[in-house]
């Protein structure tokens, strides 16, 4: 079957593994009828996506907007940069706007600037907050696609949301963390780096949901509004130690792990069991040093990919087949980290 894509975008486009698609394009037996169907469907939506591209002669200009700490901004620009390469030349184009904090006003000011000067699209990253919901609907009255990433703003007028199922990803720590604890019990010291944000939200009622349910004997200590910087998350994880004797784990939700480490150093206090997010450079050192136990990681370019293929069909008028799947989150330890971009 011939084709002038990557396995991987096709079978992101059809709903399919990697696997599946492989056989299909290769005429191996065992692949149904339907299957095969999919697989043609896929590419010719591909080809469409693409001819409407370069027939219409536009690049397609995409603000960025995360309010997140750089560690994970830097991810996610390397993620989109990556992306960008394996559409035609010059179909995307890129920019960047990252802090670590922002209040809700200063990030609806952004909004609005990116939506007076004109973009083909917007990739979001920013608290579920009714200020910054009423900025996106007015950017999709004013014709602006916006997609939502890795934390979702359901009630808003966002076109898709790019990222893993957080409350599966919660349920999946809780799972891990209490396996290892088992009997002995003890307490987990949950970090978000703010509770305005909706996919941190979803990850601790998942985490929260399982330990009661399965895992009794397991306290939880929260804290949060560290912004996942380094700086104001030791300080918190500090306090919290000080105060409860019981905290011997570690469900990271919102960053800033090396402060956390430090914290419980300073005390002289062991961590039984450490579940982090993302494979940013911090808790690669972390993990690959064996002081992280479990990295919950999904592929950013996943993600990036899924936003792009959402801008376009809205730019190009061309309506999506299949609709934007979640990323897959894969459990990462010493033993299986995958190799840096």
């Amino acid at each position: 079957m011939a084709h002038l894509f990557l396995v991987k975008d096709i079978a992101f486009q059809a709903g399919l593994s990697t696997a599946t698609v492989d056989r299909v394009l290769n005429g191996r037996p065992g692949v149904r009828g339907q299957t095969e169907m999919r697989v043609k469907a896929a590419i010719a939506e591909l080809e469409k996506q693409q001819a409407g591209a370069m027939g219409s002669g536009r690049v397609l200009a995409v603000d960025i907007v995360m309010e997140t700490p750089q560690r994970f901004s830097d991810a996610v620009r390397a993620a989109f940069e990556a992306e960008m390469a394996t559409f035609l030349p010059g179909v995307f184009r890129c920019r960047f706007h990252f802090a670590e904090v922002m209040k809700p006003a200063e990030l609806v000011q952004l909004l609005d600037r990116i939506r007076l000067r004109g973009t083909h699209g917007i990739v979001l990253k920013a608290p579920d907050v009714a200020e910054v919901a009423a900025a996106v609907v007015r950017a999709d009255a004013a014709g602006i696609p916006v997609v939502t990433l890795v934390t979702d703003l359901p009630n808003s007028a966002r076109i898709a949301y790019a990222g893993a199922d957080n409350r599966a990803a919660g349920e999946t720590a809780a799972y891990l963390i209490g396996e290892f604890l088992g009997t002995d019990g003890g307490k987990v010291l949950v970090t978000l780096s703010s509770g305005r944000f909706r996919g941190e939200e979803e990850r601790e009622i998942g985490f929260r949901r399982v330990i009661r349910a399965r895992y009794p004997a397991i306290g939880i200590t929260e804290i949060s509004e560290g912004h996942g910087t380094d700086a104001a998350t030791g300080t918190l994880a500090a306090a919290a130690l000080a105060a409860d004797p019981a905290i011997n784990a570690v469900y990271s939700i919102g960053g800033g792990n090396r402060a956390v480490f430090a914290a419980f150093d300073a005390a002289k206090r062991p961590v039984r069991v450490f579940v982090a997010h993302d494979l940013d450079a911090d808790n690669r050192a972390l993990l690959a040093a064996r002081r992280i136990g479990f990295v919950l990681h999904h592929d950013l370019r996943t993600d990036a990919r899924s936003a792009f293929r959402a801008i376009m069909s809205r730019a190009t008028a061309l309506p999506r087949t299949v609709p934007a799947s979640l990323s897959s989150v894969e459990i990462v330890t010493p033993y299986n980290m995958p190799a840096g971009d």
